[in-house]
């Protein structure tokens, strides 16, 4: 009778266990079996150097999404960035999206400027008025080899 028990008692801690393994894994990978809490958006670039999926989108210093995902608009020479935003966040179709820096050598996140003169933009729209980020590099570049000028 008592080997019975031991081992059902081992089965229930092996169960929990599982369980909480499971639980952890679909939290932590960020799968939804009911229905996605998120909307699509997608926003215009120049460039999205440093930019890569998964980085924060950001408005008045809040997450509000992650950008999933790029592709290149052919027709128009622009990159386009795929951002999942939280529903109940509202955008509006004069909105400005920039490319920033986290700190001086940080981490790139989009800084969302919701606008608010326009209508709301549908999941699936475009934003078109959009920052591309500063290239560092660059601007050292040309201030080390004497290549800005006075004015």
């Amino acid at each position: 009778m008592k080997k019975y028990s031991s081992e059902t008692v081992v089965g229930i801690f092996v169960l929990i266990g599982l369980l909480c393994v499971g639980y952890m894994t679909l939290t932590l990978g960020k799968v939804s079996f009911f229905g996605d809490d998120s909307y699509i958006l997608f926003a215009r670039f120049n460039t999205v150097t440093g930019l890569k999926p998964d980085n924060r989108v950001e408005m008045f210093g809040i997450e509000i999404g992650r950008v999933t995902g790029f592709r290149i608009d052919q027709a128009n020479q622009v990159a386009i960035v795929e951002m999942k935003i939280k529903k109940g966040i509202k955008i509006y179709d004069d909105a400005v999206a920039s490319i920033r820096t986290s700190g001086l050598i940080g981490d790139r996140y989009v800084s969302m400027d919701p606008g608010g003169s326009g209508d709301l933009l549908e999941a699936g729209a475009t934003i078109t008025d959009t920052e591309s980020p500063v290239n560092i590099e660059e601007l050292i570049s040309k201030y080390a080899f004497g290549d800005v000028k006075k004015q």
